[in-house]
């Protein structure tokens, strides 16, 4: 019975080897057909590595915050379209590249909600980039002066679904608003982007700076995408 369980970790089939496990502590190992076991062993395996790849794409994805769809509170008085978000639960979006706007004061569930959306995307099985907009553009100033600024983006343009959450806190200076340009052209049509903001998309042409770039970014982004305007006091105070 060891020499099973030992062989099964020995070849990285750790799901089965706890299956395994599992039926020798219940005595269960002689009542099973041969058929009948081998499909316990292999749906643990399966269930193992489905588990283990996407606690790696949560991971990876570098989330601030915890939140999943089953936590969105839909509330019509809320501003959420809920046959909208049913629809975009698919991950459909995200095949066909497109992208989600998420606007609403402070603290109004904006970034849970771009985060549900994330989480739910990394239990499909697609890679995911979570940035808060002001240290996005810290990264991009610090893979400039290293030299791996064509590497950020090429990692960036791969990823199948970024959000950039805080988007318009601060007007983009210089360099900032080409590499903003940069990343939404990258992922334009391509890969889908969802990006959060307190300021309606109306302002953002403002925040962009340069006219020829804002039309070139708000192009790429408004027309086509999704939205949801957030209402209602700040979830924060809720918690106080």
């Amino acid at each position: 019975m060891e020499d099973i369980k030992s062989g099964l970790i020995r070849l990285r089939l750790s799901g089965m080897a706890h299956q395994w496990q599992t039926l020798v502590e219940l005595r269960r190992t002689d009542d099973l057909s041969l058929c009948d076991g081998m499909q316990l062993l292999l749906q643990a395996e399966a269930d193992k590595r489905l588990e283990s790849r996407n606690a790696r794409l949560i991971k990876n994805a570098g989330f601030r915050y915890q939140s999943s769809f089953e936590e969105v509170n839909a509330a019509p008085a809320r501003g959420i379209d809920k046959s909208l978000l049913d629809r975009l639960a698919t991950g459909e979006y995200i095949k066909s590249g497109q992208a989600i706007l998420i606007t609403g004061a402070t603290g109004c569930g904006k970034s849970h909600l771009a985060t549900a959306f994330g989480h739910r995307a990394c239990m499909q099985g697609y890679t995911v980039c979570y940035q808060n907009m002001q240290k996005l553009l810290t990264t991009l100033k610090m893979a400039r002066l290293e030299g791996s600024i064509i590497k950020l983006f090429d990692r960036w343009a791969k990823t199948q679904l970024m959000i950039i959450d805080d988007f318009g806190l601060t007007t983009l200076q210089g360099q900032q608003q080409n590499d903003f340009l940069e990343i939404i052209e990258d992922r334009h049509a391509r890969h889908a982007t969802i990006i959060t903001s307190q300021l309606p998309v109306s302002n953002w042409f403002e925040v962009i700076g340069d006219a020829i770039i804002a039309d070139a970014v708000l192009d790429r982004v408004v027309h086509t995408a999704h939205r949801f305007e957030l209402k209602g006091e700040s979830l924060r105070k809720k918690k106080v």
